[in-house]
């Protein structure tokens, strides 16, 4: 399975990742890929973004090194209802809009409160994708949650870093995700979740799982430009 794009990275922008955008770009280039998409925390993160770091992204050339630079975030799930904390005026000048539990940003709670947090961002016109879903920390109904994201047409992430260096113990919570994900054709985004330019493009432990569990590349959004292209278009 062949990836082009690397849709999950975070700059230092991000308080605890460690590149800038052009040594980012470079890597990226470097590895060979089409497209990144810069995906800084939310403001809920502690030393995140202001708001206005979101505002200011058209800054950015679209392309730089002959690599397309998407405009994104990875948005705070903050509540059991699925809000995010990014307002909507703000997600509506970006590319790419992903969104996730994290420890400090959102409180936790039970199997049924997590999934309802998660299907409720999944069912956000504005959210593109899911991260890091197979977190244990945070239990879900990987049933209802690759089920919800068929019905919208969003992506659930197969995040590389839980597989490699965070969120001990998700493998066995992303093979299962991965394997409902071919079972109901759920579409899929693989995401290095780079905190350092050495880890842009690190995407093999995810893909490995995707192949294993039956995943069929045309089901993988960033194994295509035109389809990363043509989904962002129809989206808005």
């Amino acid at each position: 399975m062949n990836l082009v794009a690397d849709l999950h990275i975070h700059s230092i922008s991000s308080g605890h990742a460690y590149s800038t955008v052009l040594e980012i770009v470079e890597a990226a280039a470097k590895m060979g890929l089409s497209m990144i998409a810069i995906t800084d925390h939310g403001p809920a993160m502690p030393g995140g973004p202001h708001l206005y770091h979101f505002g200011n992204l058209r800054v950015l050339p679209s392309t730089l090194s002959g690599v397309r630079v998407l405009k994104g975030v990875e948005a705070n799930i903050i509540d059991h209802e699925g809000n995010l904390d990014i307002p909507e005026r703000y997600l509506k000048k970006l590319d790419w809009i992903l969104a996730g539990f994290h420890p400090i940003c959102y409180p936790g709670g039970t199997r049924e409160e997590n999934t309802r947090a998660m299907c409720r961002a999944i069912e956000n016109p504005m959210v593109d994708a899911i991260v890091h879903p197979g977190n244990p920390q945070f239990p879900v109904n990987k049933d209802k949650v690759v089920k919800t994201a068929k019905r919208f047409s969003k992506m659930i992430e197969v995040n590389n870093s839980s597989l490699t260096i965070s969120r001990e113990g998700s493998k066995e919570n992303c093979e299962e995700i991965a394997k409902l994900a071919a079972q109901y054709n759920t579409g899929i985004v693989v995401g290095s979740d780079a905190h350092y330019a050495g880890y842009v493009g690190d995407m093999d432990e995810a893909t490995k799982i995707l192949v294993d569990a039956g995943v069929k590349e045309e089901q993988v959004i960033n194994t295509s430009l035109e389809k990363i292209e043509k989904y962002i278009k129809n989206r808005n």
